[in-house]
C-alpha cells in the first residue's frame, strides 16, 4: 500500500515538471497574454487592453521600425513596459520631444533600439532614458484580444512622421 501510494505520488511529481517545463518553453520562447496599463500607447493601446506578445522575433532578430514591443523597463527591471520601435540600430532618431523648437537628432548605437509611446506628451521612453539595448525585448505584440470592438491586428503608428529614413 506504501509502494501504491510513493508511486502516485512521484508520477504525479513527474507529469508536474514535464507540464511546466512545457508551459515554461511555451511562456518562454511563443508568447503568451499581457494586460497593458498606461497612457503612453494610447490611442494604439488604451490602459486594460489585453493583447497577445509573441517572442518568436526577438530570438530571430525580427523586430522592424513600427513594431510595439514589450520590454524589461530600463529604470526598473521589474517591470515591463510596452512602447513602439522607432529606430534600430545604425537608424538617425529625433531624440527631442515634440515640443521643443529646435530638433535634435542622434544614431542608435549597436545591439539598440530606439523606443517611443505612441502618445508623446505622455510617455516616458528613450527620448528619457536612451537607447535600449536588443536583450531586453521580451517580446513583440501584433493582436488585441480586449475589448472585442478592438479585436485584431494593431494599427500604424500615429507618430509615423517620427520614422526617419536617412
Amino acid at each position: 500500500m506504501l509502494r501504491n501510494a510513493l508511486g502516485k505520488t512521484f508520477r504525479f511529481l513527474g507529469y508536474t515538471v514535464q507540464y511546466g517545463c512545457i508551459a515554461h518553453c511555451a511562456f518562454e520562447y511563443l508568447g503568451g497574454i499581457v494586460v497593458c496599463s498606461g497612457p503612453s500607447m494610447e490611442p494604439t493601446i488604451q490602459n486594460s487592453d489585453i493583447v497577445f506578445s509573441e517572442n518568436l522575433s526577438r530570438h530571430f532578430y525580427c523586430i522592424r521600425k513600427g513594431d510595439i514591443v514589450i520590454v524589461k523597463s530600463p529604470n526598473d527591471p521589474k517591470s515591463n513596459i510596452c512602447k513602439r520601435v522607432i529606430g534600430l540600430e545604425g537608424d538617425k532618431v529625433c531624440t527631442s520631444n515634440p515640443s521643443d523648437f529646435l530638433k535634435s537628432h542622434s544614431y542608435v548605437p549597436k545591439g539598440h533600439v530606439w523606443l517611443e509611446g505612441d502618445n508623446l506628451r505622455n510617455s516616458t521612453d528613450s527620448r528619457c532614458y536612451g537607447p535600449v539595448p536588443y536583450g531586453l525585448i521580451r517580446g513583440r505584440i501584433w493582436l488585441k484580444i480586449w475589448p472585442l470592438s478592438d479585436f485584431g491586428f494593431l494599427r500604424a503608428s500615429p507618430n509615423g512622421h517620427r520614422f526617419l529614413d536617412d
